[in-house]
């Protein structure tokens, strides 16, 4: 079973430490007469190892929190713990040093056009000092070997068809060894039998590494890979499901 899964613990962290912990989380768009309220009181905790997926309805705020999971914005009320480091309120230069430890998918792969499969890994890489003194090349096409491109490693996305598209992006953001993975809708533009391997090697990965990962889907076929299934309607956490994995396989 899936969620019996403990990830080999590091000298710094048990395995049951939180990696990302919020509390009382609230957010809202707009100011004054136009002020909306999106995310009402969220209470989450995901610890490290587990793979949770997030599903519900658009507009239902899932985005919206994974954009502030991933300091990609600024969370306003409440507590939002990533790694043990309070982002609630925290400036830009606070945020782009997370953002170095967390690897992000996205639907639409965001992968640069005019760059290789290997350039495209190899700029993650580039984020990171310690790798600056590597082979990153080599390292960069070690990673695209492992998600299947070993032949592609040097050809640019236009020549590349959806499914690799996006493997390209899982290698991206795998590479550096993130402690956090987060992904939204990335089976979105895929057919069944690509989506499932493109999260089926997410899954793989993510458990050799010991990594966390964040999924936010609109996508029932894949449900399964998940040790939780969290439920987002109207902006408010609807239900929490550790149970999952159990009934599912």
């Amino acid at each position: 079973m899936l969620q019996e899964f403990i990830p080999p613990a590091s000298p710094q962290s048990t395995a049951l430490e939180p990696v990302i912990s919020v509390s009382n989380l609230n957010h809202y768009f707009g100011a004054g007469s136009l002020r909306k309220q999106v995310l009402f009181d969220i209470n989450l905790q995901i610890n490290a190892g587990e793979i949770v997926i997030m599903t519900g309805p658009s507009g239902s705020g899932k985005t919206t929190l994974l954009t502030l999971m991933g300091g990609l914005r600024s969370a306003q009320e409440g507590s939002l713990k990533i790694l043990g480091e309070e982002i609630c309120g925290a400036k830009k230069q606070k945020l782009t040093k997370l953002r170095r430890q967390i690897g992000y998918i996205f639907q639409a792969h965001n992968l640069m056009t005019f760059l290789t499969a290997k350039e495209n890994v190899r700029m993650s890489l580039e984020l990171h000092d310690e790798y600056l003194n590597q082979d990153i090349d080599a390292k960069a096409i070690a990673m695209l070997e492992t998600v299947g491109l070993g032949e592609r490693v040097n050809y640019y996305p236009e020549n590349l068809s959806g499914g690799q598209k996006q493997r390209v992006a899982i290698a991206r953001a795998l590479v550096s060894h993130p402690k956090i993975v987060l992904a939204d809708e990335p089976t979105a533009a895929l057919d069944k039998k690509s989506g499932r391997d493109v999260v089926e090697l997410m899954q793989k990965l993510a458990k050799e590494q010991g990594c966390t990962i964040l999924l936010v889907t609109h996508d029932n076929r894949i449900l399964d890979i998940a040790d939780r299934i969290i439920y987002m309607e109207d902006g408010q956490l609807k239900s929490d499901d550790v149970d999952i994995a159990a009934r599912m396989h």
